[in-house]
């Protein structure tokens, strides 16, 4: 791992977006679909609003608006379900803060769309949170097997015990795992 750590260099995040509903949305809107597709999908989605982008503006929406903008009904359905429970208070997005990772997964699950690998990338480039290891994640376990030069995949239990001795800055070894999947080139 120190030998990916010095070929890569520093740790480099995205810059989250200024608000946590707007990331969970665009979280939903490029879910299985290509770049391209979802960005074109999410820009047109994004000029239904007048002001901004805002749980009471996505309840506030003519029925029929997210689907003529190419929305799918499935993530309209997630959508409307997330601005729903912000709006409610089921997903607490004022105070992230004061949750626990685990307290904020178990809450952002509860919404349609949104599993447990979303949630976890929420917490680590939205929320900066640094001990999040996301072990279902493929490119963390093919990270992780290629930078120790494994034959196998390793599987999720194996790579939860092996995220302990990152603790408590996991997320950093999962950006790790995935450059090594950008940065090496196996043998063929």
């Amino acid at each position: 791992m120190a030998q990916l750590i010095k070929r890569t260099g520093a740790m480099n995040l995205r810059d989250p977006l200024p608000d946590g509903f707007a990331a969970l949305v665009r979280s939903i809107m490029y879910q299985q679909l290509a770049g391209a597709a979802a960005t074109a999908i999410h820009g047109r989605f994004l000029k239904l609003f007048v002001d901004s982008l805002s749980p009471a503006a996505v309840l506030a929406l003519p029925e029929g608006s997210m689907r003529a903008a190419g929305v799918s009904g499935p993530k309209e359905a997630a959508i409307t379900d997330l601005a729903r429970k912000v709006a409610d208070g089921t997903v607490p997005l004022a105070d992230v803060d004061s949750l626990s990772e685990d307290e904020l997964v178990a809450r952002l699950v509860q919404v349609r769309g949104i599993g447990r690998w979303t949630a976890e990338m929420f917490l680590i480039f939205q929320l900066r949170r640094l001990d999040v290891w996301p072990v279902d994640d493929y490119g963390v376990r093919r990270g992780w097997t290629l930078a120790h030069r494994k034959r196998e995949m390793i599987t999720p239990k194996s790579l939860q015990a092996e995220g302990e001795k990152f603790r408590p800055y996991r997320s950093i070894a999962a950006w790790y795992c995935w450059r090594a999947v950008e940065n090496i080139v196996l043998p063929t």
